[in-house]
């Protein structure tokens, strides 16, 4: 019997990805194979996001445009998984008919026998668990999807955080952690393979082992992980500010396997904005929390989120946040229009913006941090960075691109090579010649003089 080609289209952040490369990998290669060629599969698998409204609107439109090759391709079955079934279990069976089988965030385990139960039956299945458990580690198949030399890593899932804004935790449950032994395969596993960067990833990295009875935590985790021979960089994304201890920044300070890079989600800096957000720091301690890391590593890449147009959110407040911005603490910042969720504390609240004022607020906030960035990446021109490098560019095959240590991937701007070459997945020295708001610009160190020698 032909295999049957599957396709699946990932939506949303790296969390998905990696529920992406688990589901994938449940599927057996004497059975399935795997393409990236959506009108030649005949499994057709949406893997979806429902942050915000964006997302959902997103994932809908996805959906529907996967449904066009149920008549103009070769698909022959949709699947729908993720974050959206999870969230709209009830809902999505009679809006989406073109829909063959529904599967939540925590049902990746169970793709193929509900495959072959559809195929039993070709009647819809609704299979999204009410309440996800699932927990990957490093015994669970995994067909990875980014490039070699890379990789995502997710140390635990789900979210006991509870921020008012946010559906994640009935989206993905309350937070399970993995074990750190667990985790250290799995990295020792990937870089036997050749990955030289893991991107550590969670909902709230810094929340790793409070919900187990060992007494693991992230600290203890990354000491095992730096012990790993031919790791080259691990980097911290999702770090909730107020699990940021004096440990984790003195191990990030001494240990050049982590990058000196932070990813940590800030949200606001107006302390009743940040109370009705139901966080658990201030702008003071946020403000010494900057201090610390600064003072302790003076390079380190901060990149930070923020919600503009909270329910109630004053002009004043508003400006508090912007001239926070504008001081320049940070080398990266991603904005987010409020988005009034269903199921959420915050969507219950008074006052709410109207949409034309939060998208004049996000403007002027990214416009103002487009100028901080700028600056600051004018103040590494003619210092020398390792650059990961990732291939030929997409604007121009003249050109090498890749990564710095502060650049992560998909979310931050890239290094354009001007001169010397290099295989994909090499780390080479690079002196920065120029730059952009985004991006870095430069020549590989001793390029020139090999040349002439």
């Amino acid at each position: 019997m032909p295999r049957k080609k599957v396709c699946l289209v990932s939506l949303g952040c790296p969390k998905n990805l990696v529920d992406a490369e688990v589901m994938l990998g449940h599927l057996p290669p004497d059975r399935f194979e795997i393409i990236t060629e959506e009108e030649a599969a005949d499994i057709l698998i949406i893997n979806t996001c429902a942050f915000i409204n964006d997302a959902q609107e997103e994932s809908v439109d996805t959906i529907l445009e996967a449904a066009r090759f149920k008549e103009e391709g070769q698909c022959r079955m949709l699947i729908v998984t993720g974050c959206l079934p999870q969230r709209y279990r009830d809902e999505l069976a009679t809006e989406l008919p073109e829909v063959d089988l529904f599967m939540g965030t925590g049902d990746a385990a169970r793709i193929v026998e509900l495959i072959d139960q559809w195929q039993g039956s070709q009647q819809q299945i609704n299979a999204t668990s009410a309440n996800p458990q699932a927990l990957y580690d490093h015994l669970t198949p995994r067909a990875k999807a980014s490039p070699f030399y890379s990789a995502y890593v997710k140390i635990a899932e789900g979210c006991s955080n509870h921020c008012s804004y946010c559906i994640i935790p009935k989206l993905r449950g309350m937070l399970r952690s993995r074990s750190i032994d667990s985790i250290v395969q799995e990295v020792q596993k990937l870089v036997k393979e050749g990955v030289k960067e893991v991107n550590l990833i969670a909902q709230d990295i810094t929340a790793f082992g409070q919900d187990r009875s060992d007494g693991a935590t992230l600290e203890e985790l990354l000491q095992e992980l730096v012990k790993i021979e031919d790791l080259s960089w691990l980097r911290l994304l999702y770090a909730y500010p107020d699990g940021i201890s004096n440990e984790l920044i003195d191990l990030i300070a001494s240990e050049d396997k982590i990058c000196n890079y932070l990813d940590l989600p800030l949200q606001h800096i107006n302390d009743d904005i940040l109370s009705m957000m139901n966080r658990r720091i201030d702008a003071q301690d946020s403000r010494q929390l900057i201090s610390r890391l600064r003072e302790r590593i003076p390079d380190m890449t901060l990149r930070t989120s923020f919600i503009v147009g909270f329910p109630g959110e004053t002009d004043a407040q508003y400006q508090q946040l912007l001239e926070f911005v504008e001081e320049g603490h940070f080398d990266r910042v991603g904005v987010f229009r409020y988005s009034r969720e269903e199921g959420t504390a915050a969507a219950n609240l008074d006052n709410q913006v109207d949409e034309t004022i939060k998208k004049r607020r996000l403007d002027k906030l990214m416009k103002a941090q487009s100028r901080v960035s700028f600056r600051k990446h004018r103040d590494l021109v003619g210092k020398v960075v390792p650059v990961l490098i990732e291939g030929y560019s997409e604007e121009t095959e003249l050109l090498l691109q890749g990564r710095s240590p502060s650049q992560a991937p998909d979310i931050d701007g890239l290094v354009y090579v001007t001169s010397g070459q290099a295989d994909v997945g090499d780390i080479v020295d690079l002196k920065i010649t120029d730059t952009t708001e985004y991006d870095l610009i430069g020549e590989m160190v001793g390029f020139e003089e090999s040349l002439n020698s």
